[in-house]
């Protein structure tokens, strides 16, 4: 089979950008179609609900998600068979008899979450490892996928007064040039979505500059990204003095934003600087507005915050696990969904920028480590590699030295003599020339709290 992905990493930059751009004419067609517009005005609309309605609505969209999950959903068919069987008699209807969802059992058999009437080969496939290294494989209806993306349009672009037409940068994790790239350029014009990817794997010092002039060249308007990349690239600018692009706003995405990364961002871009939360798998999300609160998006679906030892809920404005339910995506429902983060929500949903959405009191999502190569350049989230159909169950990085990293993963299957050398290779095409072990063990150690990281860095400080 042909790696398309390998075959776009030779192409002459001219005919990349055609390759992005069809990818993005592609993309544009699923997210954007014909009554998008009446979508977005609707989830507007709806920041300005009351409690009663959001209840209201909420509990007649979560009987109709549990229902449809417990009758057509495969897996949840025979996990509420299996309880008959055993004589338990607790109701489905309720939210809090569904058991706890772990990642490892969706990985496992993810189009066992699919509906019996949905074709998975006719629906938007999403592939993610989250932070955990674990590669995940996702279904969304082009009805599900145009509500994602009008609440997107909604509550990231609308409240910052720029819409999807307006050009942008991302700076984040998919490879577009050779990791071993010596010269610019370290990105790639997306004409589809009006988008400019850039590299988040090149940013070492010396090539910061031609980052800044490719966001000017490219007149973006806004930046989103991972915020130790997007902060990195605002240190060396502000620390060589290099001249850089007026932004409308900055957003930081699939990481903890810092105080220390947001000042520096509004200083060097000189503009506000938003933080955003979100999976691939839309149980959760959330966004801050102009007054800085992070609003949730309670279409997305209902969320819990449980005790760190049980399945129970905390206190009101406690912090605890993240567990949540789809409301949006009835047609691959997760149900009590353990996210791996932890967080609170607000008591008091009272916001000076006068919309009525919940409010999270604080996300402590992780954060992975950043390797720091031999040249200099520092790459984190290093993630994607995992998102690709790798035989393994989970995997993580750990920088030991400044020129080896050791890649430790959990075989699947069909891990094959060859994986271990796949593996190695997609690593060092986004390092580089680095010394790359990879070790395979039965399970990887967690941490106390059960969980682990999917980049680690042993480099002293």
């Amino acid at each position: 089979m042909i790696d398309l992905s390998r075959v776009f990493l030779k192409l002459p930059y001219p005919a990349k950008v055609i390759a992005a751009s069809f990818r993005g004419y592609y993309l544009q067609r699923w997210r954007y179609g014909v009554g998008f517009d009446q979508l977005v005005d609707r989830a507007l609309a709806r920041e300005k609900w009351s409690a009663a309605q959001w209840r209201t609505w909420r509990e007649e969209r979560l009987a109709f998600v549990l229902h449809r999950a417990a009758t057509k959903v495969p897996y949840y068919r025979a996990y509420w068979a299996s309880q008959r069987r055993a004589g338990n008699v607790s109701s489905w209807e309720r939210l809090e008899n569904w058991p706890i969802l772990q990642k490892e059992e969706v990985r496992v058999a993810p189009l066992d979450f699919v509906a019996d009437d949905c074709n998975p080969e006719k629906m938007f496939h999403e592939h993610t490892s989250g932070t955990s290294g674990k590669p995940l494989s996702l279904w969304w209806s082009r009805q599900t996928v145009q509500e994602w993306y009008a609440m997107l349009e909604a509550r990231l672009r609308n409240w910052h007064g720029v819409s999807r037409r307006e050009r942008w940068a991302i700076l984040g994790g998919q490879l577009v040039a050779p990791v071993r790239r010596s010269r610019p350029p370290y990105w790639v014009w997306n004409a589809g979505l009006n988008q400019l990817y850039l590299s988040a794997y090149h940013l070492g010092e010396q090539n910061v500059p031609y980052y800044l002039e490719a966001m000017k060249r490219h007149k973006v308007t806004y930046l989103l990204g991972y915020p130790s990349a997007m902060s990195y690239l605002a240190r060396v600018a502000h620390d060589r003095q290099l001249e850089a692009p007026r932004l409308r706003f900055v957003l930081g995405n699939a990481e903890p934003l810092y105080e220390t990364q947001r000042g520096v961002l509004a200083q060097v871009f000189d503009c506000p600087v938003y933080d955003s939360y979100g999976m691939a798998e839309i149980v959760a999300a959330g966004s801050e507005c102009e007054a800085g609160s992070m609003h949730t998006w309670p279409e997305v679906g209902v969320v819990e915050i449980l005790d760190e030892h049980v399945d129970e809920p905390v206190a009101s404005g406690e912090t605890g696990r993240i567990v949540a339910t789809s409301l949006l995506n009835a047609d691959m429902p997760l149900i009590r969904y353990e996210l791996g983060d932890r967080g609170a929500l607000c008591a008091s949903n009272d916001c000076p920028c006068g919309r009525t959405l919940p409010q999270w009191q604080s996300i402590e999502g992780r954060m992975d480590d950043i390797i720091i190569t031999p040249d200099g350049r520092h790459i984190g989230r290093l993630d994607p590699i995992f998102k690709a159909e790798l035989p393994i169950v989970e995997a993580q990085i750990i920088q030991e030295t400044a020129q080896r990293l050791r890649v430790v993963v959990v075989p699947a299957e069909d891990y094959s003599g060859e994986s271990p050398s796949t593996i190695k290779y997609l690593v060092q095409d986004r390092v580089g020339n680095m010394n790359v072990i990879v070790e395979e063990v039965d399970a990887i150690s967690r941490a106390s709290n059960g969980k682990f990281r999917a980049v680690v860095s042993n480099l002293e400080s």
